[in-house]
């Protein structure tokens, strides 16, 4: 044989083998061909969309070259992380990850809640709030209802329950609405909303039909396992918090008697409105304690508002009659309407008309004079409503926290030596 041909049969044995040592990188069947595979599920490194054959997506290199460091909830297409991702990252258990997530009542080690909470952050997660709620039967949300948000009298009760909710990480819905039908809307709406708590603040008023509607929807509310409370009156048949208000008119009514009063007229507030009357008929009973009475004409019914006291105040100085020695108006806010229209008339207060209030509104300390009237901790009754409804053990029945009120006498009502 030649050079020659050895040489060439050797050749043609190189070519020959060219497939069969191909076959070590690549199955027959096609599944793996030259360049990356086509699900890119052993390729090293991440794909170019940023996840891993095992579909976990990195913050690895992006293809700027940059490195992506954004939680994986906030990378395009990642899916959400979960508490489980957390309890992996932390090297905990599921149950330990969602004890420190939910601030449950169990305790934690302060070095497991350290690892959860770093994962949380690394992660980005968040709670899914309506999971939980589906899944517990009831949200981290509290219910609050106020007559007025822009009576102080109102808002000082609802910043004492946001205090409490606050301090426990539960959100407060509020609404500012009238009247039990519209209360038992929104009672409606909250057993919908699965919240654990419902609130009610404001005066009860004399339609019956619409508070029994209104306390069959707090028991719908409260079977499902919601807790509610009232400020107000006791006729719902719940907890409540009870403002002691005939008592605080008609010690006011005493102690203006006392420093030396005898003509009244009174601004009475919304007809039908309970707050209202029961702060009448104490006012009135405590005069009666000292033979003195008003004369119904000068009971002069109006809006519980700062305009419904200038009004009810102009009616009083257009009756022609002899003017009253003291005013006193059923809410501090009407009390200022009614300061605001005397100093229009030009009237002095207290050197010729008294005027006395009810709540002690934190307005009515800097207003000159400054006003006599009656005081309720309107703070401490919403933290004290909010921890009857928050607290875990649940009352066998109904309980009712009386509260009193305080006179607070001020230079609104002292009496000058020129009317002695």
């Amino acid at each position: 044989m030649t050079d020659a041909g050895a040489a060439s049969r050797s050749r043609a044995g190189k070519r020959s083998r060219g497939p069969a040592a191909r076959s070590d990188g690549a199955r027959q069947d096609g599944a793996l061909k030259d360049g990356p595979l086509n699900d890119g599920a052993l390729k090293d490194g991440p794909r170019r969309d940023g996840v891993r054959g095992d579909g976990i997506r990195q913050r690895g290199p992006r293809e700027d070259g940059l490195r992506d460091d954004r939680p994986r909830e906030d990378l395009p297409g990642a899916a959400p992380v979960t508490l489980q991702d957390v309890a992996d990252r932390a090297g905990v258990s599921l149950t330990t990850a969602s004890r420190v997530v939910s601030d449950g009542p169990r305790r934690v080690g302060r070095n497991l809640v350290s690892r959860v909470n770093q994962a949380v952050a690394e992660l980005g997660y968040t709670a899914n709030l309506q999971a939980r709620a589906v899944a517990t039967g009831q949200s981290n949300m509290v219910g609050v209802v106020v007559h007025d948000i822009a009576d102080p009298y109102f808002s000082s009760i609802a910043a004492g329950l946001i205090d409490v909710a606050h301090s426990r990480r539960l959100l407060v819905g509020l609404s500012s609405t009238v009247g039990e039908e519209s209360e038992r809307e929104y009672v409606a709406l909250m057993r919908a909303q699965r919240a654990r708590a419902v609130i009610l603040v404001g005066s009860r008023s004399g339609d019956q039909a619409a508070l029994a509607d209104l306390r069959t929807e707090i028991e719908a509310f409260t079977s499902g396992g919601g807790r509610a409370a009232c400020v107000g009156q006791d006729l719902l048949g719940i907890d409540t918090i009870l403002p002691e208000n005939a008592a605080g008119a008609r010690a006011l009514g005493r102690a203006l008697v006392v420093q030396g009063h005898r003509n009244f007229a009174v601004l009475a507030g919304p007809r039908g409105l309970l707050t209202a009357e029961h702060r009448l008929a104490g006012f009135l009973d405590g005069l009666a304690e000292w033979s003195v009475s008003v004369d119904k004409s000068y009971v002069i019914h109006g809006a519980f508002t700062r305009d419904g006291g200038y009004e009810a105040m102009s009616t009083v100085l257009a009756m022609g009659g002899p003017r009253p020695e003291c005013v006193f108006a059923v809410n501090d806010v009407m009390a200022v309407g009614a300061l605001a229209r005397l100093r229009a008339e030009g009237i002095g207060v207290p050197g010729e008309v008294g005027l006395a209030g009810f709540d002690d509104i934190s307005t009515v300390r800097d207003v000159y004079p400054p006003l006599t009237t009656v005081r309720l901790p309107l703070a401490r009754m919403g933290e004290m409503a909010a921890r009857l409804v928050l607290t875990d053990a649940s009352p066998g029945r109904p309980r009712v926290i009386p509260v009193p009120g305080e006179v607070i006498l001020r230079d609104s009502t002292a009496r000058l030596p020129s009317r002695r």
